[in-house]
C-alpha cells in the first residue's frame, strides 16, 4: 500500500496528514456554495481540485460528447458490485463503445488507482466507489479523480449528493431467521445486539476487511450520539448510559466487539450462518441487502429486523468519479451520464437501492421486512466523511483491541 493510503493502525503518516487536510478543504468549500460551472482547469497549484464539476447548460451538447466517446473506442469502469458487468454491457448496447466492468475491492481499487496515477500509465478510467472516506480523503485531494456532473442532469441531483458524486444508496440490514423465530425478530433494540444473551450469537463481515462498516461506526459516533444515548435509555428504562468513550457510538462498538460476534470475510458467510436451510442455530446478522438474491436462488429463510429501533441497518453510498488522467475522459463522462438515468442504474438495483438522482425512481425491490428505506435505515451524512477518514484507524484500533 502506498504512503498516502490507510494502514489497519498505528501513527497517521505525514502524507496522509496533507490528504485529510486537503480533504477539509475540499469540504468546506463545498459547504460554502454548491458547485457552479466551471472547468476545474483554473485551480492554483497545490490547491485542492475541485469535488464537483459541472460545464455550463450552454455548452453541454450530448451529442457531441457522445461522437467524443466513440472515437476514444473503450472503457473501464471499476466497482465492488458484480452488478458492473450487466452496466457495462448495457453502456455497449446503446453507444457502441466497448465497456469493460471490472468487480474489484474498494481498497484494491484505491491502490490501484493511486499507484496508476503516480505513474501516469492510467487503464481504469473511472470507479463507483464505495468508500467515501477515502475518496473524499485521498483520492479526491490527490487529483487521482474528480468528480463530473453533467449538466442536464444537474437538476435532478441534489447538492448533498454532489461533492462527491452519489449515485446509489444500498443497505446493509439486520436479518433473523423466521424459521427459528415464527413470532418476529428476537431483538428490538440496537443496544440488545450487545447483550451477554446474544455473545457469539451475532454475525457480520469483518469491520477490518469492509470499509462501510468502519464507516458506519464513525458516522455512529460522530452524528448519532442522542439517537444512541435516547436507545439505551428505552432498552433500560431509568438507566443512563455510562461510558468511557467519547460517543455512545464507541462505546457501543466496543460492547459489540466485546461480545464475541461472529466474524466472516464475505456477506455470503454471514447470510448463511443466519439463514441456510439446515441452520438450528439461532443468530442475526448484518449483510447486503443484495444478499436477498439468496432466499430464492439458495433456499434461505431469512427476513429483516423490521422491529429494531433506532434502525433496521443502514444506507451506503457509492460515488462515481473519474480518473483525472483517464485515455477515455469523453467515455468516462457519457458512462457518468448513463449511470444517473434508470436505464443505467437500474442495473445496480436488482436488489433494491436508492438512486443519487431524484430524477430516478427507486428500485421496486425490498427485502422482506423492510418497508421504508428512507425511515428504517440509517443515512450516511456526507458532511462527516472528512472526519471519517482521520477517525478511520483510531476507529479499527478500537475494534481490534476490544475484540481481541
Amino acid at each position: 500500500m502506498s504512503s498516502s493510503t490507510r494502514g489497519t493502525g498505528g501513527a497517521q503518516r505525514p502524507a496522509r496528514r496533507i490528504a485529510l487536510a486537503a480533504a477539509l478543504a475540499v469540504l468546506a468549500g463545498a459547504a460554502a456554495c454548491a458547485p457552479s460551472s466551471q472547468t476545474g482547469d483554473d485551480a492554483a497549484p497545490g490547491s485542492a481540485a475541485p469535488s464537483a464539476v459541472i460545464d455550463s447548460a450552454a455548452d453541454f451538447d450530448l451529442d457531441a460528447l457522445v461522437a467524443a466517446a466513440k472515437k476514444e473506442g473503450s472503457i473501464t469502469v471499476y466497482d465492488s458490485s458484480g452488478d458492473i458487468t450487466k452496466v457495462a454491457t448495457a453502456f455497449t448496447a446503446k453507444y457502441g463503445i466497448k465497456a469493460t466492468g471490472v468487480k474489484n475491492k474498494v481498497g484494491d481499487t484505491l491502490e490501484k488507482m493511486t499507484r496508476e496515477a503516480q505513474a501516469d500509465n492510467v487503464t481504469i478510467d473511472m470507479t463507483l466507489y464505495e468508500d467515501g472516506p477515502s475518496l473524499v480523503g485521498e483520492l479526491l485531494p490527490q487529483k487521482v479523480v474528480h468528480t463530473w456532473i453533467p449538466a442536464d442532469l444537474a437538476d435532478g441531483i441534489p447538492a448533498a449528493n454532489r461533492s462527491p458524486l452519489l449515485v446509489l444508496q444500498k443497505a446493509n440490514v439486520w436479518v433473523y431467521n423466521p424459521k427459528l423465530f415464527p413470532k418476529g425478530c428476537p431483538v428490538d433494540n440496537i443496544w440488545d445486539l450487545v447483550d451477554p444473551e446474544w455473545k457469539g450469537k451475532v454475525a457480520l463481515q469483518d469491520p477490518l476487511g469492509k470499509p462501510n462498516i468502519v464507516e458506519w461506526f464513525n458516522q455512529l459516533s460522530n452524528g448519532a450520539d442522542q439517537a444512541l444515548r435516547d436507545s439505551y435509555g428505552t432498552a433500560n428504562p431509568g438507566e443512563e448510559l455510562k461510558t468511557s468513550q467519547k460517543s455512545a457510538g464507541e462505546e457501543w462498538v466496543v460492547r459489540l466487539a466485546k461480545n464475541s460476534p461472529v466474524l466472516t470475510s464475505a456477506d455470503d458467510d454471514v447470510a448463511a450462518a443466519v439463514a441456510s436451510p439446515n441452520q438450528k442455530q439461532p443468530r442475526i446478522g448484518l449483510v447486503s441487502n443484495a444478499k436477498f438474491r439468496d432466499v430464492e436462488e439458495k433456499n434461505y429463510s431469512m427476513r429483516v429486523c423490521d422491529t429494531l429501533k433506532p434502525w433496521s441497518g443502514y444506507l451506503y453510498p457509492k460515488y462515481s468519479a473519474i480518473a483525472t488522467k483517464s485515455k477515455h475522459p469523453n467515455a468516462a463522462k457519457l458512462f457518468t451520464h448513463f449511470i444517473l438515468t434508470e436505464e443505467g442504474i437500474s442495473h445496480e438495483m436488482g436488489a433494491g437501492g436508492i438512486p443519487g438522482s431524484t430524477a430516478v425512481k427507486q428500485g421496486a425491490f425490498s427485502p422482506a421486512g423492510l418497508t421504508d428505506w428512507n425511515k428504517e435505515l440509517f443515512a450516511f451524512d456526507p458532511k462527516y466523511l472528512a472526519k471519517d477518514f482521520a477517525d478511520t484507524e483510531a476507529m479499527q484500533d478500537l475494534w481490534r483491541i476490544s475484540h481481541s
